[in-house]
């Protein structure tokens, strides 16, 4: 039965017409056939998924790393009548219960969660008692190791929705280079002709590259911003800048506030909700700032610092102007940025030894295993997403394949009284789960459960256990809390591919290739810095996407139009670089004398001293000393080197 498309969006949304490749998307999905829309930002991604939803017989789940785009998508569908809602960490005990109450009536048409979710048996089994019409992923890039912001649970995204039928999936973005892009249709199926891309170019953004000393930026910012006063955007490497700059400018009289990801919640939030309703001008922020924020009149947005990558600048730079009027996207250019940045993407590195002790843990296990993330990353100081990594690539390469994951104990609470309960079930029910709420121990209001230890005890599978305790919390009859994550996994494949000293090899080789990537894509922002083309029409064709004419308003058309020789890359300036003084040997000598187990390696040993931070150290403490990040203006390697010849 056609659908009308049109009718639908100005019922429920409000708006007339369609913006360019929605409808294209939309059709393919209320065909059954996934899709990628692959859309600027602002471009009306959302959309996509959320008028088909509406259609479709079931719920279409949506998978969104960020709980503030989720929160504030769920209540702009609320807001409009439409039954959505959100299953994450900052949900109380009784509001994810009423979410799952919803499902199961059939209220909610839209259910927002995190990707780690789909890894819980809980959640799973729950999943499976419904009507699940689409999967919508956003950010879907982070699925492609090629891309810049890899996200190792982003594969299994796939393969969850195969074994669960999920049928058809939708995969967005909004920065994807054609290789990434290839990578996401492979991943869920897309055929090309379903791959939906509108055009990047947004002829309101402005791009201007400003070459300034490290030491002149602040006072030139400030000069900016005092003379422009617009709701804007500082983006800054470090949180210690962030806080720098912020002060600097408020002294200044610019009404700014610094965003990071290491202030309280309370400090964030007051920032966020003020630069929102306009009582804050400036945000000076780490990339923590921005994803989700649905605010359209961000009249400029500044790098202070050098971005990560250009998929990071064209996200970063795309949230000013979503009103369609004139912004400006300035780069403070300088190449003392380089050495911090650079710096950091050896950071996620694991030293030999520690991979090593990684791998023999995990390929020395039985057929079955089942591993704490958390309690891996403390025993072998490897941060936890590089141990996700390293267990995607075990999984890619045929080595292990993950079961899902669940929780070691559960603690529950009665919220109707046991005899009640008992008494709603027939004679051989009630002796089932007499047994089992005896298995537990039981505390003033909590009772604690441990599920294999009550499955063996009971002579029971865990499956069984864990429906009954899940079937009676759908049921309002208990309240869970989990706790102890685990991830479980079998064995795969030939046994003599699985030596952990020929695996370390391999993955010691990934992880040198990966920084490598790295660092040109740090090279390829300088490169954008300084080549004298038009700025907005180099950007596109990295994104695949030709560009006739140039934009006329960036800041290589404008120097051309003002007769400037444009034969030369533009200058960026550079301080001399410091180098590695006797003092800073013999206070590097009296930590080693230290004997810190954080720091027994020469790599451990780098890290800190360049500023990076590890589990190990941040477990220790080490990171206050004011020796951390002494040398994070001197090359890695550089400090690398000076530290194996200190060992």
């Amino acid at each position: 039965m056609p659908h009308d498309l049109t009718a639908t969006l100005h019922q429920h949304f409000g708006h007339k017409a369609f913006r360019p490749g929605q409808e294209q998307v939309m059709q393919a999905l209320l065909e059954g056939r996934s899709a990628l829309a692959l859309f600027p930002t602002s471009a009306g991604k959302s959309l996509c998924y959320q008028l088909p939803a509406l259609l479709l017989d079931g719920v279409t789940l949506v998978i969104s790393p960020l709980i503030a785009l989720m929160k504030d998508q769920v209540e702009a569908l609320r807001a409009r009548g439409i039954g959505a809602a959100r299953l994450d960490s900052s949900l109380k005990l009784e509001e994810a219960q009423q979410v799952f109450d919803d499902l199961r009536t059939g209220k909610t048409k839209l259910l927002y969660i995190a990707p780690e979710r789909l890894m819980n048996e809980n959640f799973i089994e729950r999943l499976k008692r419904l009507k699940i019409s689409m999967m919508a992923v956003d950010e879907a890039h982070c699925i492609s190791e090629w891309g810049h912001n890899f996200r190792p649970e982003y594969l299994r995204l796939a393969h969850v929705a195969k074994e669960l039928g999920i049928s058809p999936v939708l995969a967005l973005t909004a920065t994807a280079t054609p290789s990434v892009a290839a990578d996401i249709r492979r991943a869920f199926d897309v055929a090309d002709a379903d791959h939906v891309q509108t055009s990047f170019h947004r002829a309101n953004l402005y791009y201007r590259i400003t070459p300034c000393p490290a030491a002149k930026r602040k006072e030139y910012l400030t000069k900016l911003l005092n003379k422009r006063k617009v709701p804007s955007i500082v983006y800054v490497t470090l949180q210690q800048t962030a806080e720098e700059v912020a002060t600097h400018l408020q002294r200044n009289g610019v009404n700014a506030l610094a965003y990071h990801a290491g202030l309280p919640d309370e400090h964030r939030h007051a920032a966020q909700d003020g630069f929102m309703t306009g009582e804050t001008d400036v945000i000076v922020a780490t990339i923590a700032f921005g994803m989700g924020i649905d605010k359209a009149d961000i009249r400029a947005v500044y790098h202070y610092n050098l971005p990560k990558t250009l998929e990071n600048y064209m996200q970063e730079t795309g949230r000013a102007g979503r009103d369609g009027k004139p912004s400006v996207c300035e780069m403070l250019a300088c190449q003392d940025d380089c050495i911090v940045l650079a710096n950091f993407t050896f950071g996620d590195t694991p030293t030999p030894q520690a991979l090593r002790q990684l791998l023999d843990h995990l390929l020395r296990q039985g057929d079955e295993f089942d591993i704490s993330i958390y309690e891996l990353s403390g025993s072998t100081d490897i941060r936890p997403l590089v141990i996700e990594t390293v267990l995607t690539n075990l999984e890619l390469n045929g080595l292990v394949r993950p079961l899902g994951m669940f929780y070691s104990s559960y603690q529950y609470s009665f919220l109707q009284p046991e005899a009640r309960i008992l008494s709603g079930h027939k004679p051989d029910r009630q002796a089932f789960l007499r047994r089992l709420f005896s298995c537990g121990k039981r505390g003033s209001k909590w009772t604690t459960i441990v599920p294999d230890e009550a499955a063996a005890e009971m002579e029971e599978s865990r499956d069984r256990i864990m429906k009954a305790l899940t079937w009676l919390e759908e049921a309002g009859e208990i309240q869970m809390k989990p706790s102890g994550a685990r991830q479980r996994y079998r064995l795969c494949g030939d046994p003599s591919l699985r030596d952990p000293d020929q695996v370390a090899l391999k993955m010691q080789a990934l992880f040198a290739e990966r920084e490598t990537r790295d660092v040109q894509r740090l090279n390829q922002i300088l490169e954008l810095a300084s080549q004298r083309e038009c700025i907005t029409r180099w950007l596109l064709r990295y994104f695949g996407e030709e560009m006739k004419e140039d934009c006329g308003t960036c800041t290589s058309c404008k120097e051309r139009e003002k007769g400037l020789d444009m034969s030369e890359p533009r200058p960026i300036p550079q301080a001399a670089r410091p180098s590695i003084t006797t003092e800073d040997v013999a206070i590097i000598r009296e930590l080693m004398d230290e004997r810190h187990a954080a720091l027994r390696t020469p790599r451990q040993l780098t890290r800190f001293l360049c500023g990076i931070s590890s589990p190990a150290t941040s477990r220790s403490r080490l990171t206050r000393l004011g020796t951390f990040a002494m040398l994070e203006q001197i090359p890695f390697a550089d400090v690398l080197a000076q530290a194996e010849t200190m060992r």
